[in-house]
């Protein structure tokens, strides 16, 4: 398996946590892959200093910041002219946790045509604001996806198949920005990708300890908004027997 998947991180901005993050994936798989969406604060610079010296790291940037679901597709199709079959996405941030790379890597080997989502397990750094929000982001995904049982589509610590996924994003101009991982998961699900959850646990970092967030409140949430729009009426016109 570990020849034919790989840990993507995609990352904008994060300052030194990002290297943090790489050596703690580091620790349990290889290969890890960064994709620098267009960063300006030096942590390209850091991480080709740290790919010369690891032959398990590699490192590609993107001229321009594009968003994170931009930065994952380009990691996709470098993956799959490499022939490796699955990825699994991780934030650059720090939050999520790299111990479970192997377990969740286990579960893909076993269930290769399935995606598999983590579960968040919040401690008490979590911001209730953002832990209470998701929940509508969730009961919405569950419309979406006619009852379907997909977890959490907003933790964006999981495993996903390359092929079906980058299917997927081939066919939609969206899933570019921070409305990746839900439609992702939705969308998959329509195209009979099966979903595995599996707890994880979730660690959010202060400013004082040097927490990353690009996530803005306003912009996001109405780029989210938009998207559930979108795929409710996708899910309604499947309902009605219209596809997609």
């Amino acid at each position: 398996m570990t020849a034919r998947s790989l840990v993507l991180i995609p990352s904008y901005n994060t300052g030194r946590r990002v290297l943090q993050t790489v050596e703690e994936a580091r620790r349990f798989w290889e290969p890890v892959w960064v994709v620098v969406d267009g960063s300006d604060d030096g942590s390209e610079e850091w991480l080709r200093r740290r790919e010369e010296a690891d032959a398990g790291l590699r490192v590609f940037s993107l001229e321009r910041n594009r968003g994170k679901g931009a930065a994952i597709l380009h990691g996709l199709r470098e993956a799959a002219k490499l022939g490796f079959t699955h990825v699994l996405t991780m934030d650059a941030d720090g939050q999520h946790p790299a111990a479970a790379i192997p377990r969740f890597f286990d579960v893909a080997a076993a269930h290769p045509e399935a995606m598999v989502l983590g579960i968040p397990l919040f401690d008490r750094s979590a911001p209730a604001l953002r832990v209470g929000g998701r929940k509508i982001s969730n009961w919405l995904a569950r419309i979406e996806t006619l009852g379907g049982d997909v977890g959490d589509v907003l933790f964006g610590f999981r495993v996903y198949p390359v092929g079906p996924l980058l299917a997927v994003m081939a066919g939609c101009r969206t899933m570019r920005r921070f409305d990746f991982d839900p439609e992702a998961v939705v969308r998959l699900y329509w195209n009979g990708v099966a979903a595995i959850q599996l707890p994880a646990p979730v660690r959010y970092f202060s400013r004082r300890e040097g927490g990353v967030s690009q996530f803005r409140y306003l912009r996001d949430n109405l780029l989210l908004a938009r998207m559930h729009v979108r795929l409710l009426c996708g899910a309604a016109r499947r309902l009605l027997g219209g596809g997609r």
